[in-house]
């Protein structure tokens, strides 16, 4: 029986090296960029609803995001549909996505291109 390492065993495939990392890790910003809040024409990368994207070598994905205030109706579906879009990306493994609170959004965490969509200029 020939041994592997624990992260080949779980995914099935090899870990990333940084590049990798970094490669994957862009690709899923720009899934990110294709989910949209239901009330707001703009996606939620820009909108500064994700804190943060970890890509782990094991190919694991860690999201941090939160939502535009605690009563969002999407509050319910956006997660998971974040969730959703990371999971169909060849060469991820597993994905969980954190909602936070802290530090509260407010329309400056808006990407420029954001702000300027939404008249905030």
């Amino acid at each position: 029986m020939s041994e592997q390492t624990p992260a080949v065993a779980a995914n099935s495939q090899p870990p990333l090296n940084v590049s990798e990392v970094v490669a994957l890790q862009d690709k899923i910003v720009e899934k990110l960029r294709t989910v949209y809040d239901p009330e707001i024409p703009v996606n939620i990368y820009d909108l500064g609803l994700i804190y943060e994207v970890k890509v782990d070598p094991t190919r694991d994905v860690y999201v941090k995001m939160t939502l535009t205030s605690p009563g969002c109706p999407a509050a319910g579906t956006l997660p998971g549909e974040v969730e959703d879009k990371i999971v169909l990306l060849p060469g991820t493994g597993k994905v969980k996505v954190d909602v936070v609170w802290e530090p509260t959004w407010d329309k400056n965490m808006m990407s420029e291109a954001a702000k300027l969509q939404l008249g905030f200029f």
